[in-house]
């Protein structure tokens, strides 16, 4: 509550944090010939919080904010965790040909807190659940596949952002008499 946000034309967009849904890495193996190894979920964290950048990004920038590498009297930072992540049917790569199936790409939960970044304080959170649709029939899903899944479920969460930004900006325009 009484938060000004409107006095932000700058962010600092921290990198994403990612982590798997719990257990996620003992249901993916239970009962696959090809199991998931620690170095294929530090590759898919790495890919998923470069996607969150990218979208992030360029929503940001083509809603008319810069992006900001250090603090300012303008610069709201923004800390992203990625929690909660599910995909459903991961590309892993092996030595033998495998093609995995599934009908949703997964899901995850964005934690978003939005900071002054001169002060550190604390002006807002934000948690947010997204699953991927559910298709109604088995797809063969890739690396590319699921990389487009995240980006459209990231999208929303990046437009709402820049809304909320733009709102705040709006709130505080001089209005036509």
């Amino acid at each position: 509550p009484g938060a000004d946000l409107s006095i932000y034309n700058r962010v600092m967009l921290l990198d994403a944090t990612v982590a798997f849904k719990k257990n996620w890495k003992r249901d993916q193996n239970r009962g696959n010939a090809l199991k998931v190894k620690d170095s294929d979920m530090k590759k898919i964290q790495a890919e998923v919080a470069d996607v969150f950048r990218e979208v992030f990004t360029k929503e940001l920038v083509d809603g008319g904010y810069a992006m900001a590498d250090a603090p300012g009297e303008d610069v709201l930072l923004v800390k992203p965790a990625i929690v909660d992540l599910d995909v459903s049917a991961p590309d892993i790569r092996s030595s033998t040909v495998t093609r995995n199936f599934s009908e949703s790409a997964g899901e995850m939960t964005l934690n978003l807190e939005l900071f002054d970044s001169v002060t550190n304080d604390k002006i807002a959170k934000a948690t947010d659940r997204k699953q991927d649709r559910w298709r109604g029939r088995m797809e063969w899903r890739t690396s590319v596949s699921n990389r487009a899944d995240a980006r459209r479920m990231m999208t929303g969460w990046a437009e709402a952002l820049r809304s909320a930004l733009d709102e705040a900006r709006a709130s505080t325009s001089p209005s036509d008499n």
